[in-house]
């Protein structure tokens, strides 16, 4: 078995954020933490613009970290309306709103306001909104679209309106909160609560996913014969041979040799570095028992918190690589060496 490679001189090799081409991916199912890490100032913003129902339009730019698509998702998380139902609601509410125009009520006096952008063609996908992936993540001014979203989901259910779909009614109340804090706080946390829940399990395994197709897609370019859709080894099973032990990604060779992956990239810490480390010796004994071997991509700011479960991972790896490209291209070389091919 050859030297286990040192935390320090992973880290050092390591691109520690998501890399270019994940990023966009990875933004759109990890910004309920970024929602989560902004709540507060949400709350405070509709705490305290609460002299007229726009006052928030006021408030909004004088904000640190909480700009207009930011606080835009914050509201369509919290109504549960997102880009594709928006959509559907612009085309069914235009005939509703004559003029274009919503009139409602705010602490028991009638308002009106003119939509800019309701009767244009597009404008209200999460694109044009700038919540996207990649809109999210760069700051970007109140449009109208933007606006007229704010105040339907804020507004709509104060609407004096009739026919308006329930959709509106039920859940587009969060205007008629403002400046009242307790009830402020109470519906942002637990709705917040309630969508971490919800979408917590499925945004580590979402982000997982996609760490595992960016080095299998990497692996397969560097290896075009090679297979990389193996999830399992022949004749590598636990409990007593009842269950084949289940990896990441398996690298498969023309002739026949074969590699368990495992990958991950955590940019803050959690305990699945914690739960490979746990199996890395078991699973190296028995993959090396077979003649077969096992690697590990790691990345990310939050593993390499885990020093102590990194340590116990490069002692039981047969080769460590981080996400660099030169990194991967090194866990190719590595393969071709298990079965004696030529070099890249």
């Amino acid at each position: 078995m050859p030297p286990a490679r040192s935390v320090e001189d992973l880290k050092k090799n390591a691109v520690t954020f998501w890399p270019t081409g994940l990023a966009d991916k990875a933004e759109d199912v990890s910004v309920i933490p970024r929602l989560i890490e902004t709540q507060d100032k949400f709350i405070s913003l509709l705490y305290l613009a609460d002299k007229s129902p726009v006052c928030w339009k006021n408030v909004l730019p004088q904000t640190v970290q909480l700009p207009p698509n930011l606080f835009l998702k914050h509201l369509m998380v919290l109504t549960d309306l997102g880009g594709e139902p928006l959509k559907r609601l612009k085309t069914e509410i235009a005939g509703v709103f004559r003029n274009g125009r919503i009139d409602y009520v705010w602490r028991e006096r009638q308002y009106a306001y003119d939509f800019r952008s309701l009767a244009t063609r597009g404008g209200w996908d999460n694109k044009s909104l700038k919540v996207d992936g990649k809109g999210i993540r760069t700051p970007g001014a109140l449009t109208p679209p933007m606006e007229d979203v704010a105040m339907l989901l804020m507004f709509g259910a104060s609407a004096i309106h009739a026919a308006l779909p329930d959709v509106i009614t039920d859940k587009c109340i969060l205007g008629d909160m403002l400046g009242k804090k307790q009830e402020l706080d109470r519906f942002v946390r637990q709705r917040y609560i309630w969508v971490s829940k919800i979408t917590g399990g499925a945004t580590a395994n979402a982000l997982g996913h996609l760490a595992q197709e960016y080095v299998r897609e990497r692996l397969q370019t560097l290896l075009p014969d090679w297979g990389f859709s193996r999830k399992s080894i022949p004749d590598i099973s636990q409990t007593g041979g009842r269950t084949e032990i289940a990896f990441d990604m398996v690298a498969a060779s023309p002739t026949g040799q074969y590699c368990a992956i495992e990958v991950s990239f955590q940019f803050t810490t959690n305990s699945t570095i914690e739960r490979k480390a746990g199996q890395a010796k078991t699973r190296h004994a028995v993959l090396a028992r077979n003649g077969h071997h096992i690697a590990y991509v790691i990345d990310g700011a939050g593993n390499f918190e885990r020093a102590s479960a990194l340590t116990t991972i490069c002692r039981y790896s047969d080769c460590t690589v981080t996400f660099k490209d030169e990194e991967i291209e090194t866990l190719a070389k590595f393969l071709l060496s298990i079965r004696g091919a030529k070099s890249l």
